[in-house]
């Protein structure tokens, strides 16, 4: 029998007061084209450590095969994730048991009526049985407040490009 999966010890505590970002952990992903050479048609991705293998299609609405998953569903899944765990962690610190809490994030794919390009809009879904929902709300805001996801759809990612030598 394997040992239990503990949760992880970050806080929410002012702990850190350096200048700039500190990164904690780092990981990379290569996506190659594939046979469309194009990575939502035909690609792979690949994590450094190897442990994220798979192949990328296009969804049907959007003209692919359906097949395998695509980036909207990876970006769902981080998304949800880390809103989960920011929650069980604030609800951890209140003595409340986050064992019933899921989360369900959309991910939908659509047009800038701006400008013509492409757009993302995510919307989360907290079930949380058993818990007041005034506690609950008061918590999700702290855990909105505090996943790196959701900082960065309100807040933004600096992001850098560039041509590898």
């Amino acid at each position: 029998m394997t040992d239990p999966i503990r949760p992880p010890g970050l806080s929410t505590q002012k702990d850190f007061a350096g200048p700039s970002f500190s990164p904690i952990y780092t990981t990379t992903v290569s996506v190659s084209g594939g046979s469309a050479a194009h990575g939502r048609a035909s690609g792979r991705a690949r994590s450094s450590d190897g442990v994220l293998d798979l192949d990328l299609r296009m969804p049907a609405e959007l003209g692919g095969d359906g097949r395998a998953t695509n980036p909207e569903q990876l970006f769902a899944a981080g998304f949800a994730a880390c809103f989960h765990g920011a929650l069980s962690l604030v609800a951890r610190q209140e003595e409340l048991d986050p064992a019933t809490i899921s989360v369900d994030a959309t991910v939908a794919f659509g047009r800038d009526p701006d400008d013509g390009g492409y757009l993302l809009r995510v919307d989360l879904v907290v079930k949380w049985p058993g818990v007041d929902r005034e506690i609950a709300a008061e918590l999700i805001e702290q855990a909105d407040s505090l996943c790196p996801y959701s900082r960065m759809a309100w807040r933004g990612t600096p992001t850098t490009i560039t041509l590898a030598p």
